[in-house]
């Protein structure tokens, strides 16, 4: 693969697709929403509807109502239908489960959020995850980490004990990728203790990567990343709905490469 190649596959190329690479063989990565049902098409290069009219999907009972079903085999169900229904539309990610743990009853997004309770949120997630990648469609578990309210979500900065972390916040998320496998994880738009959930290397690297062992793509929410090199330099895959100037992401790419080699040359020395 040329350098631009392999970086045109680090984001995006239009609203929810990634480009493939015919003559390797990879086919463009299609994403949607959402976590109760397979989100309408829309247009490439902006969010109005295509008005296609073989789109439709079934809606499902927001992440709440499923979870206060405290059942996993329905849970198991749904995922199947979801992923069946993303497969038909030829979706390859369906950018779900929800899991954030409901926090403040002002949260915009607690409606999609499954439970403030992280066992419960453990033993309906698994199955959904499990179920819908076994239709060949891959989930991917959000909004990793703390995205508690939807004011301000893209400037605040979410502080907290290492046991909140630990025993609130995480719990969900391991399960989703020690358990359930999940492919891909979203980052979440907000920084936590200082740093974006983007390129944040504690979260990123430290615990997802070497903590839980996720060997998937980690991938940012829609224009969410701040700083290319940084961002992978702790672990990020994919960015979406950010700049698409190839040239621009060639030169960060060779940064990061001199970057990464001057990383190596000091871990070598000390």
């Amino acid at each position: 693969m040329t350098l631009q190649e392999k970086v045109g596959m680090l984001h995006a190329n239009s609203k929810f697709y990634v480009s493939g690479l015919k003559r390797h063989g990879i086919p463009e990565w299609g994403l949607s929403d959402g976590p109760h049902g397979v989100h309408a098409e829309i247009n490439r290069q902006n969010w109005a509807y295509a008005r296609w009219t073989n789109d439709s999907s079934t809606c499902f009972p927001p992440g709440t109502a499923l979870t206060a079903s405290w059942n996993p085999k329905l849970a198991y169900e749904r995922g199947l239908v979801l992923g069946e229904e993303a497969r038909y539309r030829k979706k390859d990610v369906l950018l779900g489960p929800a899991i954030n743990i409901i926090r403040s009853p002002l949260c915009g997004r607690n409606f999609e959020y499954m439970s403030e309770d992280p066992v419960l949120i453990s033993s309906m997630a698994v199955p959904y995850i499990k179920a819908l990648q076994s239709r060949d469609v891959a989930a991917s578990v959000k909004h990793w980490l703390a995205n508690n309210q939807e004011d301000h979500r893209t400037s605040i900065d979410v502080t907290m004990s290492e046991r909140a972390l630990r025993e609130i916040y995480l719990p969900g998320f391991k399960a989703s990728v020690t358990e359930g496998g999940v492919y891909t994880v979203m980052a979440a738009y907000n920084k936590f203790r200082g740093d974006w959930c983007s390129e944040n290397e504690y979260l990123d690297r430290e615990i997802l990567r070497k903590g839980f062992g996720f060997k998937g793509v980690l991938m940012t929410d829609w224009d969410a990343a701040h700083s290319t090199i940084k961002a992978a330099l702790a672990g990020l895959d994919l960015e979406m709905e950010t700049d698409k100037n190839g040239l621009q992401r060639v030169v960060l790419c060779q940064s990061l490469d001199q970057s990464c080699a001057g990383r190596k040359s000091a871990n070598v020395s000390n």
